[in-house]
């Protein structure tokens, strides 16, 4: 075989993997890397390390494909650690690319080195290495593609020397089928379909991974084959279940007696593609016993960790479809109650911004969500009820994600209108992402719920009996001046009668938009 570089290489590796869209913030040690760059290659750059991997993060979910991520050296990936972790919550199959000083420099402690590089992001990436030869290159990245996109899937690491890139190689490079899903032990099927047949009042608890693999409408037809009432799990980080379906009683919250409480009425759960359970706030053991439970995941971590029920390792869909093949039918628990639109007053409230934006949302949208202190009130008034990625926010609680998730989900589905729902303290973290969607002009529209505070830190605080704690009051943000100064459309609503016609204005907006509203504090105690 010919020789070429092992940019060369690397570059026609990633052309056959599909990873031609990379995420990045350049510094020197990627110079090598990104030179003579490709026509049919693309550089989404971002202004900040922790918006580069929060993009890639939703577009890869969004899209169901895998990112490529390219960091700099130590510092770029210790800005971009918190979101790290995020992806690795969130089963991001993310691919991050390290630039690292030249080889022939590293005993000497160089300027822009990184020490020990491969362990910096761990535990918080399935794989991480630094290739012993530069011809090894190629091959890592290769290893990291399959490792980030097999179940259970997340972000991997790849640290390459400056200097790697110019090196000939000419050892072959084979791009192989990712590596598919697993099936259920037939045995703990059986086990599984016998304690469904015998259920009377089933439940399904519908995890992010479902969503994950396209299963929401194998799920559907489950839960309507089997009867079964449909809960979302505590801290879900995606919509598996449409819900305006009849079937769905709502969402669990992350406390042990809450969540029993809910479950009581239940003769037995099943819980797909979620840890059972993500818990929040601690306020004492439940002494309301769990029903019978079956955990079906593909991570054997969460299987392994769950204090009680019975594991079975599979990847959703295939889960999903082996038991809508063998379980017997039933009929349909009765639907519960929906709440009506709040009135409407002025500060504006949470749950009318909630509702006068499920009203003007396109059917087909997806919503970005970071209002941690208004989550309620989004699960009683903005149901989610696209069947296909309709919904996407942050399983690691770390802030920052949803504006810069938000440009990454809108360029992995150019197809779909994008909104994003924010908070105003958690739109700080990365609002130099609205830049980027400024320069790729995409539709994203930006809704900023203003409350001037972290308010969750204040409503958790205020019920686990904290008094006088600092660090809590914000305002004095102008986010409208902000937003255009990066290149941004923009809004202003003070007045509940003002929000729809405002929002019905911006959503139609072809280029990125930023609707600030200024919503009244919430007192609402969150669980």
């Amino acid at each position: 075989m010919a020789t070429r570089t092992v940019r060369d290489a690397t570059r026609e590796l990633l052309r056959e993997l599909g990873l031609t869209t990379v995420f990045g913030n350049p510094g020197t040690t990627e110079i090598a890397f990104l030179t003579e760059w490709p026509d049919d290659f693309t550089y989404v750059l971002a202004l900040h390390e922790a918006s580069v991997v929060a993009m890639a993060d939703g577009y890869a979910r969004a899209s169901r494909r895998p990112a490529l991520v390219n960091l700099h050296s130590a510092g770029g990936v210790g800005h971009a650690l918190g979101h790290i972790f995020t992806a690795y919550r969130n089963n991001a199959p993310l691919i991050i690319l390290a630039g690292q000083q030249t080889r022939s420099l590293l005993p000497d402690d160089p300027f822009l080195g990184a020490v020990e590089a491969t362990n910096f992001p761990k535990p918080y990436v399935k794989w991480s290495c630094e290739p012993a030869r530069a011809e090894d290159v190629p091959a890592a990245l290769a290893r990291a593609y399959h490792m980030a996109t097999q179940a259970p899937m997340g972000p991997v690491f790849v640290s390459v020397p400056v200097d790697d890139w110019d090196v000939e190689t000419s050892k072959p490079i084979i791009s192989r089928p990712a590596i598919r899903g697993f099936a259920p032990d037939p045995s703990a099927l059986d086990e599984l379909v016998s304690a469904l047949d015998a259920a009377e009042r089933p439940a399904i608890v519908v995890g992010p991974g479902i969503d994950g693999e396209g299963a929401v409408p194998d799920v559907v037809a489950l839960a309507e084959k089997v009867g079964a009432g449909v809960w979302a799990p505590p801290m879900g980080a995606r919509c598996s279940f449409p819900e305006d379906h009849p079937q769905f009683f709502g969402f669990l919250q992350p406390e042990r007696k809450m969540l029993a409480s809910a479950l009581v009425e239940h003769d037995l759960v099943v819980v797909i593609g979620a840890p059972a359970f993500t818990y929040h706030v601690y306020r004492g053991e439940s002494e309301t016993a769990l029903p019978p439970l079956f955990l079906i995941s593909d991570d054997e971590q969460i299987l392994a960790r769950a204090a009680e029920g019975t594991g079975i390792r599979a990847t959703p869909k295939l889960a999903i479809r082996a038991l809508l093949d063998r379980a017997a039918p039933r009929q349909a628990p009765k639907s519960r109650t929906r709440l009506e639109k709040p009135a409407a007053a002025t500060p504006i409230t949470p749950d009318f911004a909630y509702a006068t934006i499920s009203e003007v949302l396109p059917d087909d949208a997806i919503v970005v969500e970071e209002t941690p202190s208004h989550r309620n009130e989004l699960h009683d008034h903005l149901p989610i009820k696209s069947t296909d990625t309709g919904f996407l926010t942050v399983a690691s609680g770390t802030l920052g994600y949803g504006l810069p998730a938000a440009v990454g989900a809108a360029l992995g589905r150019p197809d779909r209108k994008v909104v994003a729902i924010l908070g105003d303290g958690s739109s700080m973290y990365c609002v130099q992402a609205l830049w980027t969607a400024a320069q790729h002009n995409l539709p994203v529209t930006f809704v900023i719920f203003d409350n001037s505070e972290y308010a969750a830190v204040r409503i958790l605080g205020e019920a686990a009996g904290g008094e006088k704690v600092p660090g809590v009051d914000l305002g004095g943000i102008d986010f409208p001046a902000l937003a255009k100064s990066l290149g941004l459309g923009t809004s202003v609503v003070e007045k509940a009668e003002d929000l729809k016609p405002t929002l019905e204005a911006a959503l139609p907006d072809a280029r990125p938009h930023l609707v600030h509203v200024r919503i009244d504090a919430n007192p609402r105690t969150l669980y």
